[in-house]
């Protein structure tokens, strides 16, 4: 009988450490058993959540707008300059640059001198032209002499009309002279002025052809130049209208069409939009990267783009379309690659659905299947949604 007490009291003894062992156990993971019995709570179904009062609070639950989305196609591409009203300025003769009259970033008007050549065939056009004006004098001298003489009967009719002849040919020299030295940029005064002067001037002036503005100066005094012969001394733009150059995605080029307005924005100038319009669609496809060549015209009047600016431009290919809009927090990209949003009826239980979007405009993606119009949807809160579905799914 004292031994069956005995045993008694040690398996209670047992017993009770056991309780107490237990106790202990229970308090260290009461929180994760808490935890995860509200979660298992809330977890409906295998895509649904249910929220408690407190969880709620954060999330934000709007009705699916309508908003209009703007039908676009974007590209990334850089500043060039506009190369039919950008002009390699060579000299029309060699010889050796005398002196330079602009700089790089220096604005031009047609006809400013850019710089002076000595030119060894100008030098002989003058010779000509005073050589020709010569002989002219001195022709036109022995006709009128021999036909002074003529009337006397001094000389014979033969002369006369011999000495008409002959002014005539130098004449003709003249001219031909005259013109000569008109083809390197001399003025009728000018050319008058040296026939008068006897004087041959070997400086050739090199004018700019347009207005612009030098983009490019390889001239230095006492180098020799020829027509042609590259590097273009100087390089002169009109940088009023600047060239956007971009490569579009081959299967987004059928939606572009010569006129399409643009709107060009560049990292240079955050914010700015600069507006232009598609004036070339290339003809070929590159092989290599299976894009289209795009080029643009964009309005710079104030002098601001830079040739190699880096930016993008989008394109308007058509009349902006209305669809459901979710705000961007509302719209998770799951692991597998699909979006979804989480559609409510009554506030409290959410249910997540996949969606198709398309373009993300002012804040918003553009649904093009998945929910409709006015449907209650998560605009604030659907990561932890989701976070909250995948918790319980482990």
């Amino acid at each position: 009988m004292t031994n069956s007490r005995v045993r008694a009291a040690a398996l209670g003894a047992l017993v009770v450490v056991a309780l107490v062992a237990y106790a202990a156990w229970h308090r260290r993971e009461a929180p994760k058993s808490d935890a995860a019995t509200t979660l298992a709570a809330n977890a409906t179904t295998a895509d649904g959540v249910s929220l408690s009062d407190a969880q709620l609070a954060s999330v934000k639950v709007e009705p699916a707008q309508e908003r209009e989305f703007p039908v676009e196609r974007e590209a990334v591409g850089s500043i060039d300059f506009d190369q039919d009203m950008s002009v390699e300025i060579f000299t029309p003769y060699q010889g050796r640059i005398i002196a330079l009259f602009a700089a790089v970033g220096d604005d031009v008007k047609k006809g400013r001198t850019l710089f002076t050549v000595d030119s060894p065939d100008l030098l002989q056009a003058e010779s000509t032209l005073i050589a020709a004006a010569g002989v002219l004098e001195l022709q036109s001298r022995n006709l009128a002499r021999l036909r002074e003489l003529y009337t006397t009967k001094a000389v014979s009719e033969h002369d006369v009309q011999q000495a008409v002849s002959d002014q005539q040919t130098a004449e003709g020299n003249l001219r031909a002279a005259r013109d000569a030295v008109r083809l390197f940029g001399k003025t009728d005064d000018d050319i008058n002025r040296i026939i008068s002067n006897r004087s041959a001037d070997p400086t050739l002036v090199v004018p700019s052809p347009i207005d612009g503005t030098v983009t490019v100066r390889n001239a230095a005094p006492g180098l020799f130049v020829q027509p042609g012969n590259a590097p273009a001394p100087y390089t002169v733009a009109n940088i009023d209208i600047m060239w956007m150059l971009a490569n579009v995605v081959e299967t987004d080029s059928p939606a572009l069409r010569v006129g399409q307005q643009v709107q060009v924005r560049l990292d240079a100038f955050p914010g700015r939009v600069f507006d232009g319009k598609v004036t070339t669609i290339g003809a070929t496809v590159d092989p290599n990267t299976r894009r289209v060549l795009v080029r643009s015209e964009v309005g710079d009047p104030r002098h601001e783009l830079r040739s190699g600016m880096f930016g993008h431009f989008v394109i308007r290919v058509a009349d902006p379309m209305r669809s459901p809009g979710v705000p961007v927090d509302g719209v998770v990209r799951e692991g597998d690659g699909t979006m979804t949003v989480w559609v409510t009826a009554d506030r409290r239980k959410f249910t997540r659905r996949t969606v198709k979007i398309a373009a993300q405009h002012d804040g918003y993606w553009q649904i093009l299947d998945g929910i409709s119009v006015g449907e209650l949807v998560a605009t604030e809160g659907a990561l932890f949604l989701s976070n909250a579905l995948a918790t319980v799914s482990r």
